[in-house]
């Protein structure tokens, strides 16, 4: 049985920037070998794959080795095509079961889609050397939570500079780092790129899930409620941070750029 497959640009409004994600509404259940084949196949961030519930979507992330707990871009990729390809009408909330619990995608009256995920804050922690060495770089905080190390330094020329020991980065444990600073442009209140070598990703485009991390530390330092940082990788996006409680609002925008059929 042939499987449609769509390709989306996430947290960003043009094509060929943001972060792509691919996006399989799946007719059946499918296994989990060959949902990891199709990620390797489409060689991106992460792959997504739903699986329509009485209450909402089944939804599953992949990168091209690993299955992940949390993404963000690929659940904002995964509600675009729900509701741009007709799927749900555009006033329905997206709900979608994960591992990480029950996920929510509404659209926002200027045509942003805000997530509901959990927020991730990251505890104060000592940075492991192999950690710093590999970044390269002398750190303002390090902190940690299930998924990352977050590093703060002092300023933004040095986050958009940082030039990893992926292979050394690899070895320090969970799924990578997250490197951030206040933002030198007034159009934004934090910068920040990540790294995820561990989950076969050098660098990622543009990542909700650090977000999760990112709103609640840089929320605290600037006592924002609401805040909008720029992930500096070589694509770019934007992602606007509502904080609320233990859960943080993502906002972005999405583009389809591709639409095939896998055989």
């Amino acid at each position: 049985m042939s499987q449609t497959i769509t390709q989306v640009d996430a947290f960003t409004d043009t094509p060929f920037r943001g972060n792509p994600a691919a996006v399989c509404i799946l007719a059946e259940a499918r296994d989990a070998t060959w949902m990891q084949h199709v990620a390797q196949e489409m060689n991106l961030a992460e792959t997504a794959f739903l699986l329509k519930q009485a209450d909402g979507y089944q939804l599953r992330w992949f990168t091209p080795t690993v299955e992940v707990d949390l993404c963000g871009h690929a659940t904002l990729a995964s509600a675009h095509v729900l509701w741009s390809e007709g799927h749900l009408p555009p006033t329905e909330q997206a709900r979608f079961h994960t591992l990480s619990g029950l996920l929510t995608a509404r659209r926002q009256e200027d045509g942003w889609i805000e997530l509901d995920f959990p927020a991730e804050p990251a505890q104060p922690s000592e940075a492991p050397p192999a950690l710093l060495s590999a970044l390269g770089v002398t750190p303002i905080f390090v902190g940690k939570n299930r998924l990352d190390y977050l590093v703060e330094v002092d300023g933004e020329a040095i986050v958009r500079g940082v030039a990893p020991d992926f292979r050394a980065l690899q070895e320090v444990g969970g799924r990578g780092a997250i490197v951030t600073s206040r933002a030198s442009s007034t159009d934004y209140q934090f910068v920040s790129r990540c790294f995820f070598p561990a989950a076969g990703i050098n660098e990622d485009p543009v990542t909700g899930s650090a977000h999760c991390a990112l709103g609640p530390y840089w929320g605290n330092l600037l006592r924002r409620d609401e805040l909008v940082g720029y992930q500096a990788s070589p694509r770019g996006g934007i992602v606007r941070v509502r904080l609320n409680g233990d859960r943080v609002g993502l906002s972005g925008q999405a583009v389809t750029v591709l639409r095939g059929e896998l055989v």
